[in-house]
């Protein structure tokens, strides 16, 4: 165990502070992409911290702690999200009989599934497996929620194991390094009333906080480079766009923005930080000037928008650095059926499709029967009248697809939660079907300061 603990009393000035001081003490994990897991609720804003300063990613572990039958705030174990119980030694001794224990335990899990869907819309919980996971909460009293988080963790087979909290009774550290590889405690005073003793601001969290730090896009890793403009000088236009390209980059993303977006679009932007955090290029431009973006008439002329995207992809792939690169296709809106006719006509360039809120069915039946790329469809889950639409659509594409639906979110994914769990799933989506990494190398811009341009 690694053990900080300075002379005289340790005080936090709030959680945030403690996640500083903590991801200090475990900056050794820095460059290795560690899967921070919080324990909700106090650990999210400490495991928020740690993950951005170590450059990984964050998510939930869910137990629950069971309350004595004479004390609700006194622990006698803990149920984690699989329903399995581990009782303290002070269960007996409190008169916690097994009818009240599996009692407790349904309660508590309850709770946990209820969060889990709050908490994780769409989507699945982080694989842990092979991975470096470091499970953090606020700090420990009696250590049951932790050793039954370490134990569910375990299960889950990661490469590391580790266990990190701010403050510690010291008897509820006892045994936790036969459970985790490393188990980091910052302060473990030997008169010890209760975790809040320690905080000048111990407010409580409640599940607004911990949706909005879900849901808060991954800080920028320090390697990673800034996006560079470049410019696309086509027939009849001049196209915008930026381009990032992270060391050993495993594939590349080209974004076709739907009605009403540019490259500058939030969501669009939150989406290429989770690719580019996850070691993937990413280029976002502008498929319509500024004053075809008011004609309605230009932005669901599909057949345009696809000559477009398909003359960029052309480009691209002619690129000596970025050619290499195996290439993905991400639309929105009406830039999703642009993306799947590119994806029709160009099957052996494009080896993945995203749409989120898309219409894929503007890209024609018979073009969607000529989709051989793997596509997965992302829709709304109050978005009704989309989520038709997709599931017509899915059905005429040959090649293997899915249809994932986010609930309750709308159509902007503007609900807590939503949108991370939006850029989650089309990451994930990439992830697996973008190909090995390769090497590319930082690309230097061209024709004069800030005017980067792809050759064509």
């Amino acid at each position: 165990m690694k053990g900080f603990v300075p002379s005289g009393t340790r005080h936090y000035a709030d959680r945030q502070d403690a996640g500083r001081q903590l991801a200090e003490a475990l900056s050794a994990y820095r460059g290795q992409r560690p899967l921070v897991l919080a324990i909700p609720r106090g650990g999210v804003p400490v495991g928020r911290i740690v993950a951005d300063a170590l450059d990984g990613d964050l998510d939930v572990v869910l137990v629950r702690k069971l309350g004595s039958p004479v004390n609700c705030e006194l622990a006698i174990g803990a149920v984690d999200e699989q329903g399995r119980v581990q009782l303290s030694a002070c269960s007996g001794v409190v008169g916690a009989g097994m009818g009240y224990v599996r009692a407790e335990a349904a309660r508590q899990l309850a709770v946990i599934r209820k969060r889990r869907a709050s908490y994780s819309p769409g989507r699945h919980p982080v694989d842990p497996t092979g991975r470096v996971v470091i499970v953090v909460d606020d700090g420990l009293a009696t250590g049951a929620t932790m050793r039954a988080a370490l134990d569910a963790v375990r299960q889950q087979h990661p490469a590391v194991l580790v266990a990190a909290v701010p403050v510690a009774a010291p008897d509820s550290l006892d045994g936790l390094d036969e459970l985790a590889d490393e188990v980091v405690c910052l302060y473990a005073p030997t008169r010890f009333r209760a975790v809040g003793a320690f905080y000048e601001d111990f407010r409580p969290v409640d599940d607004v906080e911990v949706l909005r730090l879900l849901a808060a896009p991954p800080k920028a890793a320090a390697g990673l480079p800034a996006p560079e403009p470049v410019t696309f000088d086509l027939p009849d236009v001049s196209l915008p766009g930026d381009l990032a390209v992270p060391p050993h980059a495993r594939g590349l993303v080209i974004f076709a923005h739907g009605s009403g977006a540019d490259r500058g679009s939030p969501r669009d932007r939150n989406l290429a930080q989770f690719l580019q955090q996850a070691g993937m290029a990413t280029l976002l431009f502008n498929l319509l000037t500024p004053e075809e973006e008011l004609s309605r008439a230009a932005v669901f002329d599909i057949a345009a928008l696809a000559d477009r995207l398909a003359a960029v992809v052309a480009r691209v792939r002619q690129d000596p650095v970025l050619g290499q690169l195996p290439l993905g296709l991400f639309g929105a809106s009406t830039g999703a059926g642009a993306a799947l006719a590119v994806a029709a006509q160009r099957p052996r360039d494009v080896a993945a499709v995203v749409s989120r809120s898309g219409r894929p069915d503007l890209a024609g039946a018979g073009t969607l029967a000529r989709v051989t790329a793997p596509t997965l469809l992302i829709v709304a889950g109050e978005d009704r009248q989309v989520v038709s639409l997709n599931r017509a659509a899915q059905r005429r594409i040959p090649g293997k697809n899915e249809l994932a639906v986010v609930p309750g979110a709308t159509h902007l994914f503007q609900e807590p939660g939503t949108l991370e769990a939006a850029s989650k799933l089309a990451r994930d989506w990439f992830a697996r079907w973008l190909g090995a990494r390769v090497r590319a190398p930082r690309r230097r811009p061209v024709d004069g300061p800030g005017a980067g341009r792809l050759a064509g």
